[in-house]
């Protein structure tokens, strides 16, 4: 790009922090009209509630605002290329998604819309496309690397299904060719696929992997949105309605950037919200398989609603008795009687000051996006360095904390 078009596409900033979800919801719009087929594909609760729109209205901006100098960009360039691979995104999606792009900027500017910066906006997004579409390309070659590994839609089949609580069920899948599957890093997250009858769509959605490792199966467990007729809560309550034993599902090789740091024997501590567990759970099963980690100290902070809706309530506190090593903290928003390190309310990790704030230690948190903004705050405020902290939101991106 030359300089002249860098600076028309950076003075384009205003009206994207003003108007950037018009345009992309205009965007949306446009190619889901002349490319119905790409519904297959966007998780169309998304599209409902506006998180996508938002979250791509977002990324469009931080890439004008840095046209400059994308590689500040990587960061979030790794999150949407994992996320890319895991709902099998090809660079032929590029050009159409490119089209359509270059034509919602001149249908919403309008008059505004000169050839000149409809020019720049073409090669810069061009350009994006280019490096997207290249670390994409170095995922799927990563994939198909490994062991068990594989690139786009594999059929699995339900070969148990469990009651966690009143809420969450777990989902243990195997290949249905009887191979053997990638280790996924703990953390991550595999996308399942299955046709909505209501939407008359196939439908991904994203599902962290709740076991450690094994190169044999996936667990998901996954969590019923009750009385949901949202799309986005549609497929795991179908998931809980329909999905038996002996099912078959597709998913897509596991993916995501939210993994335990294995390589470092620093204490560890897990903060997490309802299922927002379960990436964490596979990061405590990982630990406690390894005997390289069996001193690393480790606290469990986990916060639900009651006794009732919490999931793997007796299998954490078995690892926590078996592991002495290992503390668990639990909150419940009704708590029924007084029990030791377990707490009434929403969890306050003020509660667990002396406790938790130790030096040289890491911190991962998941759960809703107000969930993780409250405890990454407070951990900064207390002198944590970002760096020790690890957090994933579920759905599309909002928060921008580091």
């Amino acid at each position: 790009m030359t300089n002249e078009q860098k600076q028309l596409v950076k003075a384009t900033v205003p009206v994207l922090r003003e108007h950037g979800v018009l345009l992309t919801t205009h965007f949306y719009n446009r190619m889901f009209q002349f490319n119905p087929e790409l519904k297959n594909m966007f998780n169309m609760g998304n599209q409902q509630n506006s998180k996508q729109q938002t979250a791509l209205a977002m990324a469009v901006l931080a890439y004008a605002e840095n046209i400059e100098d994308p590689s500040v960009l990587l960061p979030v360039v790794g999150n949407i290329g994992h996320k890319h691979t895991s709902l099998d995104i090809r660079p032929e999606h590029y050009t159409i998604v490119g089209n359509h792009l270059i034509a919602s900027i001149q249908e919403v500017l309008g008059e505004a819309a000169t050839p000149e910066l409809v020019d720049a906006w073409t090669i810069a997004y061009n350009q994006l496309a280019s490096l997207m579409s290249g670390h994409e390309q170095g995922l799927y070659k990563r994939h198909t690397e490994q062991k068990g590994g594989w690139t786009g839609w594999r059929p699995f089949v339900v070969k148990q299904k469990i009651v966690e609580s009143a809420e969450i069920t777990s989902f243990y899948l195997y290949p249905t060719d009887n191979g053997s599957v990638e280790n996924h890093l703990p953390g991550q997250y595999i996308s399942l696929r299955l046709f909505l009858p209501e939407l008359q769509l196939l439908q991904p959605r994203q599902y962290s992997i709740s076991s450690a490792p094994n190169g044999e199966y996936y667990r998901i467990s996954v969590k019923r949105e009750a009385g949901s007729q949202h799309p986005d809560g549609m497929i795991s309550n179908r998931l809980h309605d329909y999905i038996n034993q002996g099912d078959v599902v597709d998913l897509s090789a596991p993916a995501g950037t939210f993994v335990l740091n294995a390589s470092s024997d620093l204490p560890k501590v897990f903060i997490s919200g309802g299922v927002g567990q379960t990436p964490l759970l596979s990061m405590l099963e990982n630990l406690i398989s390894n005997k390289n980690n069996i001193n690393v100290p480790i606290t469990w902070v986990h916060g639900c609603r009651n006794e009732e809706v919490h999931a793997f309530k007796d299998k954490v506190a078995e690892i926590s008795h078996v592991n002495s090593n290992i503390n668990q903290h639990i909150f419940y928003e009704q708590l029924k009687e007084t029990q030791n390190d377990k707490y009434e309310g929403w969890v306050d990790l003020e509660v667990l000051k002396d406790t938790i704030l130790e030096n040289e230690t890491e911190y991962y948190i998941c759960g809703p996006a107000p969930f993780i903004k409250k405890h990454y705050n407070f951990l900064i405020e207390n002198g944590v360095q970002k760096s020790a902290i690890y957090f994933e939101e579920f759905g599309p991106a909002s928060l921008q904390l580091n």
